[in-house]
């Protein structure tokens, strides 16, 4: 069993048991689940359902396991003939999440 989630402009697919990065989002303190329920596509064993745009009462429940950092990105500002050029390192910050359960009708 899978589903195609989104999140945060970005599409996830999931199955139960999986790890997943997705962007940074504050929680209140000591929260540890997170839900989706914007749901795409499901696809389990009765077949497949998808949403126009998505599943009317699906969901999909995870448990943060941490926050994790991307790699290093070094963007470049260059103007040619200026004698400028610029470099820039950045690191976006993620939230690990372990997909626990995927709920259909």
């Amino acid at each position: 069993m899978y589903a195609i989630i989104e999140d945060g402009g970005k599409q996830y697919k999931v199955q139960q048991g999986e790890k997943v990065c997705i962007e940074l989002r504050d929680l209140v303190e000591g929260e540890t689940a997170v839900e989706f329920d914007r749901v795409l596509f499901v696809r389990n064993d009765d077949g497949t359902e998808i949403g126009k745009p998505y599943i009317t009462g699906a969901k999909v429940l995870g448990e943060v396991v941490n926050t994790v950092a991307g790699p290093k990105v070094y963007p470049m500002q260059f103007r040619r003939r200026k004698n400028s050029r610029r470099r820039i390192g950045h690191r976006q910050k993620y939230l690990e999440v372990q997909i626990t359960d995927i709920k259909a009708n």
